[in-house]
């Protein structure tokens, strides 16, 4: 079992509450400027969308169907020494090019058709 903070599981039933939703994540995002960026993401956004349908088939059985969407925002990557980040600013953007970095790797993996595929080593590519 995986730990992610500020996780949220939420059931909505209409659009409405799908945007609602999203609104409330886009007040949660983190933003703040860097000598790179004005503005400038400092976390990822994962705004997974799972759906359950119920159906019954010729049979008169009934058939459970599940489906799932994830939309990524990613925080931009920014090289340190032209960041101008100091303090909090460096840690987020050297944890956020450590996650970026593992996800290439997982991309690369894939691509290659490696035998492993090594989506554990950041919490983001273990929650993708």
């Amino acid at each position: 079992v995986m730990n992610v903070s500020d996780l949220t599981l939420v059931e909505v039933r209409s659009v409405e509450d799908v945007e609602r939703l999203m609104n409330m994540a886009e007040k949660h995002r983190t933003v703040k400027g860097t000598d790179m960026n004005e503005r400038s993401s400092r976390s990822h956004t994962v705004f997974q969308l799972r759906i359950s349908g119920e159906r019954t088939l010729k049979s008169g059985q009934k058939q459970t169907l599940f489906g799932s969407l994830s939309l990524v925002d990613l925080a931009g990557s920014e090289r340190l020494d032209k960041s101008g980040a100091t303090g909090d600013r460096l840690k987020e953007t050297q944890a956020i090019n450590k996650s970026l970095s593992a996800l290439a790797d997982v991309f690369t993996a894939i691509s290659k058709k490696q035998g492993h595929i090594p989506f554990r080593n950041s919490k983001l590519t273990h929650l993708l």
